[in-house]
């Protein structure tokens, strides 16, 4: 197939179901560079910080949750850009065709969870917040944020698949049976909601207002491990208020630190 041609069957289906599969995104060496970290990663609490990354679990059903991922260093890093998708994060949320195209990553989570963990039903385009919205206007994507999870275990069934309902970030009602995200509720059973299944390496990319959410893990045995980036116009901020340390963004790369400080801080006394 041309790429053309893939392009446009990208476009199409992302437009339709409001996610794609990336299949074998990033290679072997990196699946192993990344599992042997998590190994050796110390115990711990909720609240403490790795360097400039911190455990900050979304709730307790959720795992161990480190935000500010990328500042771990090495596959952190390199997956900031990764060729096998950065192209279309630019196309679906980075303002292309603008006087302000751009990425910026807002938030990077490196995500282990264990059996009976889960994460609760979310978003949606019923009154979903401008950060997460889709919109497709004058043949350019306009979207709030777009997530790219990559999956460092296999996820088949019973290890805790992300499931998402297809079209639903253009849905103008609410799901009726969504339930409570605030109150935890399970997305395991939810009408409408399918388990999208993942290969080691393979990647899952869905704009954030696809209602989306993390299945019960019921296997005992490994855990289930990911990394979730979430990009969006350069002119966003950090949700969480996080910020990338000077040592970071002095040794990646150019079109790295792009992404993560598109935008450099004009301070009293500098030129622009």
């Amino acid at each position: 197939m041309t790429n053309d041609k893939q392009i446009a069957l990208d476009n199409y289906f992302f437009d339709l179901n409001g996610y794609l599969i990336i299949k074998n995104a990033v290679p072997r060496s990196l699946i192993a560079e990344v599992n042997d970290f998590i190994d050796r990663l110390p115990p711990l609490e909720y609240g403490q910080w790795l360097g400039n990354a911190q455990r900050r679990d979304y709730n307790q059903n959720t795992g161990l949750e480190i935000h500010n991922c990328i500042e771990l260093g090495g596959p952190f890093e390199t997956i900031i850009d990764y060729p096998s998708y950065i192209d279309q994060l630019r196309r679906f949320c980075g303002e292309e065709n603008s006087y302000i195209a751009g990425l910026f990553i807002d938030e990077c989570i490196l995500s282990v969870r264990r059996s009976g963990g889960h994460h609760p039903v979310h978003s949606g385009g019923y009154r979903g917040a401008l950060r997460g919205a889709y919109h497709y206007k004058d043949g350019v994507f306009r979207a709030g944020q777009c997530n790219i999870i990559i999956a460092w275990s296999a996820i088949g069934p019973g290890d805790g698949p992300t499931m998402v309902i297809p079209g639903s970030h253009k849905s103008n009602f609410p799901h009726p049976l969504a339930g409570d995200y605030a109150k935890g509720d399970r997305m395991d059973d939810l009408p409408g909601a399918i388990p999208v299944y993942l290969n080691q390496g393979d990647a899952l990319l869905f704009v954030d207002g696809l209602m989306h959410g993390g299945s019960s893990r019921t296997t005992a045995e490994g855990e289930r491990r990911v990394t979730i980036y979430r990009y969006g116009p350069k002119w966003g901020v950090s949700r969480f208020g996080y910020e990338y340390s000077e040592a970071l963004l002095a040794r990646v790369t150019p079109a790295q630190r792009q992404i993560l400080q598109p935008i450099q801080p004009l301070r009293m006394g500098m030129m622009p």
